[in-house]
């Protein structure tokens, strides 16, 4: 049985920042994808973050105050709907395995609920995420005000419960921290498998299918996002998703792909020669992101702004591209003009967690968070030239990236996708060791 004692900190430091009230937390509903057909099911993160249960058709209550409580609604058990769609808890076994202090069945959330939010002075949900729970909630509330006259009182105040969750996902747990690790080892190693099954002629979907098989062979349960694999003019389609054109020989491939294992996802990007050698166009290009990156990397510390990493990584990258002609004038008349964007036009980084782009504000108070140790982000400055007049022909459709996913230290940082190669010399003879068919 796993461990679920950091879920259960989880819900007491959650507990404690409300300090009075109820919160109810529902998990993700099962999706159609086509007729009698499931996509693949996959919880909601908030309610997984405190829970740690997996079954759909559930949902969290947790009352603050002087006496805390924490009670789990699920699936019953139900053996004929376990024939067909496997093993469920049920209340009584998932009290105990899960360490709530009461379970029931979700069929009598609706009943039960009005009573335990009674006499409670606020009720913490997330409005507006879905219009389903929205309504739900406010007429156990209109139950609960039905009630004035035998001296029940409903909630005075809705909180969002986002609001606190947020703060706490963006710092990881060590029980976080090592599935991460875990995950990025996973990705790591199905980039290495990806460039070792690249050559001219392949398709790309064939490469994704490389990337998928490691994933779930390690493993993982799924994918993080769905993989981009992008050869060629594709690597300057930031999202490109169709994975379905032939490599050609001097063309680079980028890959942007990572798993998600027990909810945590990975994410990685790489570029690299189809044929295992960088032209002299695509290694200028290449170095100058590398270097932008390490710059980046640099900037992720303690006490460091969230903008700090993106703003090293910007001012090297437009240097580079005075220095290849790609942009003209001054260091400063790129950087105030924003010219640089031609060519880079995203930020250099996202919080990463049970979401890919996880939880947590950029900004607080007007100001760029600082970092702090346990934060995990990723770092993923790129160059993306388009054929246009005054471009230099020898950068066209060369498209690179380099991802990393970054853990803020005590002592500065650590690059959790290190084992991913990403030098030149690296990557070339790791292409080069590989067998040709």
């Amino acid at each position: 049985m796993p461990d679920f004692a950091p879920f259960r900190a989880r819900r007491a430091a959650l507990l404690e920042r409300m300090g009075a009230g109820i919160a109810i937390i529902p998990t993700a509903p099962e999706r159609i994808r086509n007729r009698d057909s499931d996509y693949p099911y996959r919880f909601d993160s908030y309610f997984y973050y405190l829970t740690g249960f997996p079954e759909p058709e559930a949902a969290l209550a947790l009352i603050a105050g002087a006496e805390p409580k924490a009670i789990l609604f699920c699936r019953e058990k139900h053996p004929e709907r376990e024939l067909w769609e496997g093993f469920r808890y049920g209340p009584a076994a998932a009290r105990e395995a899960f360490g709530f202090d009461d379970a029931h069945a979700f069929a009598a959330l609706d009943e039960t609920a009005p009573k335990l939010l009674a006499d409670q002075p606020a009720l913490y949900y997330a409005p507006g995420l879905d219009p389903a729970w929205d309504a739900r909630c406010m007429r156990w509330l209109n139950e609960v005000r039905a009630q004035a006259r035998t001296g029940v009182a409903a909630p005075g105040e809705i909180r969002d419960v986002r609001v606190a969750l947020d703060e706490m996902r963006l710092v990881k747990d060590a029980h976080e921290i090592a599935t991460m690790r875990r995950a990025a080892s996973i990705s790591a190693d199905a980039h290495v498998r990806a460039m070792r099954a690249t050559r001219p002629g392949a398709m790309e979907y064939e490469i994704e299918a490389e990337l998928l098989y490691e994933f779930r062979r390690r493993g993982a349960q799924f994918p993080a996002y769905w993989p981009i694999v992008a050869g060629g003019a594709n690597a300057c389609v930031l999202h490109y998703r169709d994975n379905s054109q032939r490599l050609a020989d001097g063309d680079l491939l980028l890959i942007d792909a990572g798993c998600e294992l027990d909810g945590y996802a990975a994410d990685i990007t790489r570029t690299f020669p189809v044929n295992g050698v960088f032209s002299g166009p695509q290694r200028a290009l290449y170095e100058l992101v590398l270097a932008a990156q390490a710059a980046a990397i640099a900037q992720v510390r303690p006490g460091s702004g969230w903008n700090a990493p993106h703003d090293a990584a910007v001012k090297v990258l437009a240097q580079g591209f005075l220095d290849l002609e790609l942009c003209s004038g001054t260091l400063d008349e790129v950087l105030e003009k924003e010219l640089y964007k031609q060519y880079y036009m995203h930020r250099t980084g996202h919080w990463l967690g049970l979401d890919v782009h996880d939880a947590g504000d950029y900004k607080a108070r007007g100001e760029w968070r600082p970092l702090v140790p346990g934060m995990t982000l990723t770092v993923e400055p790129g160059c993306y030239v388009r054929p246009a007049d005054g471009v230099p022909e020898r950068f066209w459709n060369i498209g690179v990236r380099i991802e990393d996913d970054v853990l803020v230290t005590d002592a500065g940082s650590e690059v959790v996708t290190a084992d991913a190669p990403k030098r030149i010399d690296d990557i070339e003879a790791l292409m080069r060791a590989a067998p040709r068919a």
